[in-house]
């Protein structure tokens, strides 16, 4: 088997990096980030408008916030609404819905605002929607919804335009606080033809992007392949099949390798930035800048926009997906998304595109992880 650029035949076509927020903010007290790549910080100053001292600083400050985010969720204790990062304060700011729990979550390092709904309250309202998907109720023209910490409310998007959708919206308002938003387009999958590019190729006619190497093979996501379909890598040499695949209701898969392919803990910079080594899973909050590589369109970045969205495909609804800003297009899916070098998650779909913009969704690598058995391969 070749070798191609600096990684090797098991990873493909991703890669991401994350962190940051506009200079002039209080950060948490914490360590400092590590140096980033001149390549990464050019990438986020590119699609997040920032100037090189304003991602430095971003860096820092989200790599604080990604560190005691769970220490400050669990000082908040059944009081806790959510949290997400602020760029204006460089901070991680958690809502609550009971101050007195305050000061024990501000002794963890996070800023703490007043909610008025808990994040079980807007998960549970969420839940009702979700079941309205499983039950085939929701119309084509809603997007996704998601529960949203900053605004307090359930967050319904949907496509600008869309018809048919009045009595669906209302029955969510019924279920609890929403907010309805409208979006460009209505999101797809980003599976593509075969073209060039560092792909893998399902059934041989099919191009999806690698996510992360994982003992045994790599992750990706569902709707690149059924179980049992068989893989090949950027070479056109068999790679392995699916050991496992999900979607709709999920987007993930576990493709066991061999035939001369191994395992690296590495994600593409493609040329933009260097080859990224893999660490850990810690997971990244709301607000967080992120980046993402594809066979397609390489390397871009954005921000987190939200967690636990349910994305309304035309296929079915995928359920626990994490929004971004990242622009996407055929051929990416199943790449994968990093934060510095924490793996965050695999390619789903979208809308727009890299020329207008647009929004991308991926799963969360350590739901795959947990639900596979797996283990990440990491440096």
């Amino acid at each position: 088997m070749n070798r191609r650029r600096t990684l090797l035949g098991a990873l493909g076509a991703c890669a991401l990096m994350a962190l940051g927020a506009l200079s002039g903010g209080t950060s948490a007290p914490a360590e400092a980030a590590p140096a980033a790549p001149d390549g990464m910080v050019t990438a986020l100053q590119r699609d997040l408008g920032l100037s090189k001292a304003q991602t430095v600083a971003r860096l820092s400050q989200e790599s604080a916030a990604l560190r005691i985010g769970p220490a400050a969720r669990k000082a908040a204790g059944e009081a806790y609404g959510g949290s997400w990062f602020d760029p204006r304060r460089g901070r991680l700011v958690v809502g609550l819905t009971d101050r007195s729990r305050a000061a024990a979550v501000e002794a963890t390092g996070a800023a703490t605002t007043q909610v008025e709904h808990t994040q079980a309250e807007l998960d549970a309202t969420k839940s009702v929607l979700d079941a309205y998907a499983a039950r085939g109720e929701v119309p084509g023209g809603v997007a996704s919804w998601h529960a949203d910490p900053r605004s307090g409310s359930v967050v319904v998007s949907v496509r600008d335009g869309a018809t048919g959708v009045a009595e669906f919206l209302d029955r969510a308002r019924d279920a609890g606080p929403v907010t309805v938003t409208e979006i460009a387009g209505q999101p797809r999958t980003f599976a593509a033809g075969t073209v060039g590019g560092d792909p893998y190729y399902i059934n041989g006619n099919t191009r999806c992007s690698i996510g992360f190497s994982v003992q045994g093979g790599f992750v990706s996501a569902g709707h690149c392949g059924g179980v049992g379909a068989s893989v090949s890598g950027w070479d056109g040499s068999r790679m392995g099949s699916f050991a496992g695949s999900s979607f709709p209701g999920n987007d993930y898969a576990f493709v066991r390798i061999g035939n001369g392919w191994w395992t690296e803990p590495v994600v593409l910079g493609w040329g933009a930035v260097p080859d990224r080594l893999v660490r850990g899973s810690a997971e990244a909050p709301v607000g967080s800048s992120i980046c993402r590589s594809g066979s397609t369109t390489h390397w871009h970045c954005g921000t987190v926009l939200a967690k636990n969205e349910t994305v309304n495909y035309s296929q079915g609804a995928v359920h626990e997906m994490t929004k971004t800003s990242v622009c996407a297009e055929p051929g990416d899916s199943g790449g994968s998304f990093i934060t510095g070098d924490q793996a965050q998650g695999v390619t789903s779909g979208g809308w727009g595109n890299c020329g207008s913009g647009g929004e991308t969704w991926f799963q969360p690598v350590n739901e795959i992880l947990d639900v596979y058995g797996l283990s990440l391969v990491t440096s």
